[in-house]
């Protein structure tokens, strides 16, 4: 066991379950030159599981590495499929919730674009917290009333006590997820009558396929549906709904301040350890498969093409040092293009700069948009080999 007491329940039945001596401190950071993201800030992680709770945290974060106010770029609702997606869930919360005319507060909004379609769904009033908010890249909001404080949330400057209250992939870069939810508690100044609902990365599909790709620096807080409900109940939060969507990675999770009865899958301790155990093997297995698949197919003189310049695929590079064995990185993110990822110091180019040197492969950073690529490619009357991590 380790000395460190778990930020969620405070227990000190902590273990390690995996290390990287040096990761980049920021992945979705825009850099403009090589040099510069080649010579980017690069932090230790050790992630330790909680066995009370089933919390996974990287013990050696530090907050003050990572600058969410500046030039960063997290949106994925240029891909037709995330937004479908996103949609789907607008359309689940509207169908939960009467909120025409009611104030809805989105805690970590990033660029606003969900927040958008809520409000015009729903005919609600928006209001987003973000300190990373670009008022310029939102246009319109169709004669609904939406503002933005492009801050970090603090209960104590949300003027107005919102009616519902939204948080979409925030909890995973927060270190101290305990007085985090307890603020989330706070803010809501003792309503009863309050609806909540938080999507978070999913650890234990991380754990079970060895996804190296999707542990970085930001991500220093990992769920389970069975943590992330307990995390909630710590703080007077009732679970009414949890599940996982977008293909098992994300969870998605419904409350209300109060009690409710507890659900089928909160209980995961025991098959959360199982996975932790099995881990350390998994994940070294799955490094050199993808090692040995990039570096043989750079040896026989092959381009290889990342589709993905997010996070995923800053680790995937970063992780086992790949990134002078790939020919380009694309993405579909026009804010993206032309700048530099930090740690691998590659380029980010738009789909269409594959016509000038296709790749004989192209590693989808994301299962997920593999036929919406794959239509990408066809388009441009390319057809490489497409697999996906």
């Amino acid at each position: 066991m380790s000395d460190t007491p778990c930020p969620a329940c405070q227990s000190h039945r902590t273990v390690p379950i995996y290390s990287l001596d040096a990761i980049p401190v920021q992945s979705c950071i825009l850099l403009d030159t090589e040099e510069e993201a080649r010579s980017f800030p690069r932090r230790p992680l050790h992630l330790e599981l909680c066995k009370s709770c089933g919390f996974v945290f990287n013990a050696l974060f530090e907050l003050e590495m990572v600058d969410y106010a500046s030039t960063t770029e997290e949106s994925q609702h240029f891909s037709g499929t995330f937004n479908r997606f996103a949609q789907t869930l607008v359309q689940d919360i509207a169908a939960r919730e009467r909120l025409d005319g009611r104030l809805v507060l989105e805690i970590g909004c990033g660029k606003g674009d969900f927040l958008k379609e809520l409000v015009a769904t729903t005919g609600s009033r928006g209001l987003g917290v973000d300190p990373g908010f670009i008022p310029d890249r939102l246009p319109g909001t169709d004669d609904r009333e939406i503002r933005f404080q492009r801050e970090y949330f603090d209960p104590a400057n949300i003027a107005e006590r919102p009616d519902y209250v939204v948080c979409r992939h925030t909890l995973e870069h927060i270190p101290e997820v305990g007085p985090f939810m307890s603020d989330v508690s706070a803010v809501l100044d003792g309503r009863r009558d309050v609806g909540i609902f938080f999507e978070t990365p999913d650890v234990a599909r991380v754990l079970d396929e060895g996804a190296f790709w999707d542990i970085y620096y930001e991500h220093c807080s990992y769920f389970t549906l069975g943590s992330h409900a307990r995390l909630f109940r710590q703080a007077g939060l009732g679970v009414q709904k949890t599940d996982l969507a977008y293909e098992g990675q994300y969870i998605i999770q419904y409350a209300q301040p109060g009690d409710t009865p507890a659900l089928a899958q909160e209980d995961d301790l025991e098959e959360l350890h199982a996975l932790a155990e099995t881990f350390p093997e998994k994940v070294a297995q799955v490094r050199r498969h993808w090692h040995d698949f990039v570096a043989d197919r750079h040896r026989d003189g092959r381009r290889v093409a990342i589709w993905g310049g997010g996070s995923k695929g800053v680790s995937f590079l970063t992780t086992d040092g790949l990134g002078d064995m790939v020919a380009n990185v694309v993405d579909v993110n026009p804010h993206k293009q032309g700048k530099y990822l930090p740690g691998a110091g590659l380029r980010v180019s738009a789909p269409d700069e594959l016509r000038e040197a296709p790749p004989d492969t192209v590693i989808v950073m994301n299962p997920v948009y593999v036929e919406e690529i794959r239509a990408d490619l066809a388009a441009m009357d390319l057809h490489p080999e497409l697999v996906a991590v």
